[in-house]
């Protein structure tokens, strides 16, 4: 059966950290060149990968006729660019969230992969988070009755700025709504469809900071209000998530294990545990039940990070049908400018007809 050859474009934590394991832990995956332009990126990638090729120019992988699937795991502001090149070259296209900075951005390379007949996915990966998977069994489940609150957040302690990082810049795609936040949108747009409207909190918190460094999204619907928050000045973190219900509650402390794992250099395909939360994180489910109260821990289900590129290579393999689609990331981006609009403007923005794909 054809293994399908990787270019992996980026070279950073993104594609070190979220991409070039899973791609080497896939039988259908081979990692076939990689741009690595700094000295300790190229002794890395010998050192993890050495049957990965190491190259400094993007067009030595987009113009390659053996490399089957890019993968753009650069910084926000060059997504878009990058993952037209690719496509209008014929290469089918992983993009790094956030998908692009603009809806027309992600609308255009929606109509292009169309066109020419190409795969295109956003690495949405929180969807594959041992917390996120339990979160909607319990929903799934209905044990809480109608949701009427739904909380997430992502809380975060660097009350400092990294000299260099893009993400501190005040540049497109940068500042954690666009990071974070777009994670906690794609989930809730999981769960709960298109809300009606939302109202955002942008904020530069630390001294010096270029970057909202912390954000607040709330989105309305008919009978659930959902609260979408994230900050970097968070010593002590609070709940990941808390649902309240006509029945009661679930609050799910913790997070998803595979990204310590990963930025250890522990790969998948190696890790028999792979994805499973260690007990003192699991939720507590919290509901009135047949006159009573009824207290019980849930176990979390197991995180699944290698699933997304599994997903990919069935997709490619006319198997199965993408799992996180374009214009599902499309509606991400869509709100994401709503946010910063709302923010602008302090008032709540309509989405009634906006989102595509939900």
């Amino acid at each position: 059966m054809k293994k399908y050859k990787v270019g992996l474009i980026g070279f950073s934590i993104g594609g070190q950290v979220f991409h070039a394991p899973f791609i080497i832990g896939n039988p259908g995956l081979e990692l076939y060149k990689v741009t690595a332009r700094k000295a300790e990126q190229k002794a890395l990638l010998h050192e993890r990968y050495p049957q990965a090729m190491a190259v400094e120019s993007v067009d030595d992988i987009i113009n390659d006729d053996l490399v089957d699937l890019v993968v753009v795991a650069t910084s926000n502001d060059v997504h878009y660019q990058l993952a037209k090149q690719a496509l209008a070259e014929g290469k089918h296209v992983v993009v790094e969230k956030p998908f692009t900075n603009t809806t027309a951005e992600a609308d255009e390379l929606i109509a292009l992969a169309q066109k020419n007949d190409l795969l295109l996915t956003v690495h949405h990966n929180a969807r594959f988070h041992s917390d996120f998977k339990t979160v909607r069994k319990v929903i799934d489940s209905q044990v809480l009755g109608p949701i009427v609150n739904y909380e997430a957040r992502y809380d975060r302690f660097r009350n400092f700025l990294r000299v260099g990082a893009w993400r501190e810049e005040n540049l497109p795609g940068s500042g954690i709504h666009y990071d974070l936040g777009a994670h906690l949108l794609d989930q809730a747009l999981q769960l709960f469809g298109a809300p009606d409207w939302i109202f955002a909190d942008l904020r530069q918190q630390r001294q010096g900071a270029k970057a909202v460094d912390d954000f607040e999204f709330i989105l309305s619907y008919p009978k659930l209000k959902v609260s979408l928050k994230g900050q970097m000045l968070a010593k002590e973190p609070t709940a990941r998530y808390a649902l309240y219900g006509w029945n009661g509650s679930f609050v799910k402390p913790g997070t998803d294990p595979q990204e310590e794992l990963l930025r250890a250099g522990v790969f998948p395909h190696e890790h028999g545990d792979w994805g499973l939360e260690s007990p003192e994180t699991y939720g507590r489910l919290a509901v009135w039940k047949d006159g009573q109260d009824s207290n019980e821990t849930v176990a979390s289900e197991r995180g699944s990070g290698p699933d997304f590129y599994q997903n990919v290579v069935d997709a490619l393999r006319g198997q199965d049908s993408l799992r996180i689609t374009a214009a599902q990331a499309r509606d991400v981006i869509r709100l994401l400018e709503a946010a910063e609009q709302s923010w602008q403007e302090k008032r709540a923005i309509s989405l009634k007809g906006e989102l595509k794909a939900y």
